[in-house]
């Protein structure tokens, strides 16, 4: 008996999780198909020694007050029908932007990123103010935006490099596939995801959030199957008839979002010889978690992210050597305003992640000499301690517990090429491929963060399959 769906999704993602949704409420028979056992992609949790860990998730970006009716979180929790207080969300205290002269706080105002750059740039005041100006006024997610890399238009604001290497080495850890740049319109997402609304913390964490997605998807009607590889994308004359699972099953259908990646998503697609090559990202990354007996504030740490770079300038491109020692994210998930939530935590929680290289670490991985991937590892580990100390921690702690991942996790758990983490620079804005009825949903259709990523999956969801496509 022929197996046939309306839709079938590839991933169970944010995007992925959330297109399931949208579309199930519209009593679509939709299927989720998930390679792997548990859900989240990039976004997920593991266990390990007795403790449950968060990866991909620092903080989750847009945080608003519940009545910002206009702001991409609540969109996309009036798309999803989702209360917001079911998430639990506590706030940021501060978070800071450490290169080796200048430091810049920032926090969930924008006031004060604006006096510290008063404070540190006075002279650039005015033109950040100007910047600001035509962020706010920027249609970043109008699908008809042209790529404009983003540097180039921050300079008709900001003169001084400086100033500009602080303000995008956020934007870009967080988001850009572009080595050292990103397209304005990305920019212009991740500025107000982070600079004008903030970062938050689920009571839980990433589960929070995935529960109240797979609850959601359940009450809609949706179904997921896990272990399910989609090894082929079958079209016939550019058009979409079905996926095949496991090199095996086949499951009829006229209508494909795929969260896989644009080179990973065509690199199945059976008329394959037909389609362009899109280009496969370069950025990846390393992480040392840390469970410590103490918390940061007990060690003189109060803020909740540090953007660590011990260079003039931010290199943020794939390092020569297996990981850049000299730039990092720093995330102190202690260390959010809990107030009306817990902080769940109960140990203390260092996470320290690196640009890294990811043919050298697959190099190491898949060569004969096992111990040598390991001693590497412990190499990335020292590493996190050093900068740890760079950044203030003191060092009257017991290391109760440690886990670093590198590149080669990222491949194996989300089978983006080469481990990428923000996709391809070829996005899909509009979500269309040259197979009809083949659609691109989550980082390479563009919209970044996981709200980004929610957004994408509903908004190509309703573009492509609820309302049709763009005329």
């Amino acid at each position: 008996m022929t197996e046939k769906v309306d839709c079938i999704i590839i991933g169970a993602g944010m995007s992925g999780l959330a297109s399931g949704i949208r579309l199930s409420m519209y009593d679509k028979k939709v299927l989720i198909l998930e390679k792997h056992s548990i859900e989240g992609g990039l976004n997920s949790y593991y266990s390990r020694g007795k403790r449950k860990f968060d990866v991909g998730l620092h903080a989750l970006t847009n945080f608003v007050n519940p009545k910002d009716k206009g702001k991409p979180f609540n969109k996309l929790m009036k798309q999803l029908r989702i209360p917001y207080e079911e998430f639990k969300l506590s706030p940021q205290n501060y978070s800071l932007i450490q290169f080796p002269d200048k430091k810049l706080k920032f926090s969930n105002e924008i006031a004060l990123l604006t006096e510290e750059i008063h404070q540190n740039f006075p002279t650039q005041i005015d033109g950040f103010i100007r910047l600001l100006d035509h962020i706010r006024a920027f249609d970043e997610v109008n699908l008809n935006n042209e790529t404009v890399m983003a540097k180039t238009v921050v300079r008709n604001f900001i003169s001084d490099e400086s100033l500009i290497e602080m303000i995008f080495c956020p934007l870009l850890i967080y988001g850009s596939a572009w080595e050292n740049d990103m397209d304005f319109s990305q920019f212009v997402i991740m500025f107000k995801s982070i600079f004008l609304e903030g970062f938050s913390r689920p009571e839980g964490g990433v589960r929070t959030i995935l529960n109240l997605l797979l609850n959601k998807l359940k009450e809609a009607g949706g179904e997921i199957r896990y272990k399910s590889e989609v090894t082929r994308i079958i079209s016939h004359n550019n058009k979409i008839t079905g996926v095949e699972i496991n090199h095996s099953h086949i499951i009829e259908c006229d209508q494909v979002l795929s969260s896989m990646g644009l080179p990973e998503t065509y690199g199945v697609v059976s008329e394959f010889e037909t389609l362009s090559r899109p280009a496969v990202g370069k950025l990846s990354f390393c992480e040392s978690i840390l469970m410590t007996d103490k918390k940061p504030r007990d060690l003189g740490i109060d803020a909740t992210i540090i953007f660590y770079n011990n260079r003039p300038h931010y290199l943020y491109q794939k390092p020569t050597t297996l990981f850049d020692k000299d730039s990092a994210v720093v995330c102190f998930p202690n260390n959010f305003l809990y107030d009306k939530f817990e902080d769940d935590t109960h140990e203390g929680v260092l996470r320290v992640t690196n640009i890294a290289n990811f043919d050298l670490w697959n190099d190491l991985k898949s060569s004969e000499d096992k111990a040598h991937y390991k001693e590497q590892k412990e190499v990335v580990y020292q590493n996190a301690i050093e900068i740890l100390k760079k950044c203030g921690l003191k060092s009257d702690y017991q290391m109760l517990f440690k886990d670093i991942f590198t590149p080669t996790t990222i491949k194996r758990y989300t089978q983006h090429f080469d481990g990428t983490v923000y996709g391809s620079t070829d996005k899909s804005r509009n979500g269309k491929t040259p197979i009809d009825g083949l659609y691109i949903i989550g980082t390479d259709q563009g919209f970044l963060g996981i709200v980004g990523s929610m957004l994408s999956g509903i908004s190509m969801a309703n573009l492509h399959i609820l309302q049709g496509d763009l005329k």
